[in-house]
């Protein structure tokens, strides 16, 4: 390729992923892997910050988290670079930033349901998880039946969600679009209790002042979700690195930086 030609194909790189998929011409001419990648030599991970311990921001400014982690080794097996794109949680479990061509991959803590199986193409599961009922310390709510005529968060388009609206019968429902939202609405006394992911709520017992009342066994995993059709190359190379991430002692080493209590 001629100099000036190849200065010009890494300016258009340069310009990301979104303006790629429409040069490209809905083929996979931006990607030579035969992964059909949104951007050549690159993962590209959408989520949805901050849902720690899953996926934040540090005090560094650097992205950080157990899927965070987890994906760049999966990248870093595949032999790519890896790149985050943040975005609402609907847009993730509907899979519509996955047909935007926004990224590959979804790594969002997304629980596998047959419902998002409709429409998601999901790794093997990577994480099982219960959900968990925090209230402010001293606080009487000390199961579901206490929440009735009392308010619950939950954040919106999760399986918390689903499970409080099935569960709480007597309860107003809260949703609110990410934690960012949902832990400050309890702080502020606007909700009585927050209904999510364990080890989310583990993260905001805040020295004590909040508690975790209840756990609830929901049979749950949550999986790396990719594109319904077309990704079936994808999914058995992130397969692949999960099982050799397994294997290699890596993935309990992730695991333990986020989950030792």
């Amino acid at each position: 390729m001629h100099h000036k030609a190849r200065k010009a194909v890494a300016a258009v790189f340069a310009i990301g992923a979104l303006s790629l998929t429409a040069c490209s011409s809905g083929s996979d001419s931006a990607d030579d892997s035969g992964l059909g990648l949104v951007r050549e030599g690159t993962l590209t991970v959408c989520s949805n910050l901050p849902f720690q311990p899953f996926e934040y921001v540090n005090d560094d400014g650097d992205y950080a988290g157990f899927d965070m982690d987890l994906t760049r080794e999966i990248a870093s097996g595949m032999g790519l670079d890896w790149a985050l794109q943040n975005v609402g949680f609907d847009g993730l479990q509907s899979g519509t930033v996955l047909a935007a061509g926004q990224c590959d991959l979804i790594a969002a803590a997304v629980t596998i349901t047959p419902e998002r199986e409709d429409k998601l193409a999901f790794s093997d599961p990577y994480y099982d998880s219960l959900q968990s009922l925090l209230v402010p310390a001293g606080s009487s709510v000390t199961s579901l039946e206490d929440l009735d005529g009392k308010k619950v968060g939950v954040q919106q388009g999760t399986t918390g969600e689903s499970y409080a609206r099935t569960n709480a019968e007597g309860a107003e429902v809260i949703a609110y679009p990410s934690d960012a939202e949902l832990f400050p609405a309890l702080k502020a006394g606007n909700i009585d209790a927050v209904l999510q992911d364990l080890p989310v709520n583990l993260d905001h017992t805040d020295g004590g002042k909040f508690t975790i009342v209840a756990k609830y066994e929901t049979d749950e995993a949550y999986g790396f979700a990719m594109k319904k059709q077309g990704s079936e190359d994808l999914v058995a190379a992130v397969n692949a690195e999960l099982a050799e991430l397994r294997e290699s002692g890596k993935y309990q080493e992730v695991y333990d930086r986020y989950f030792t209590e």
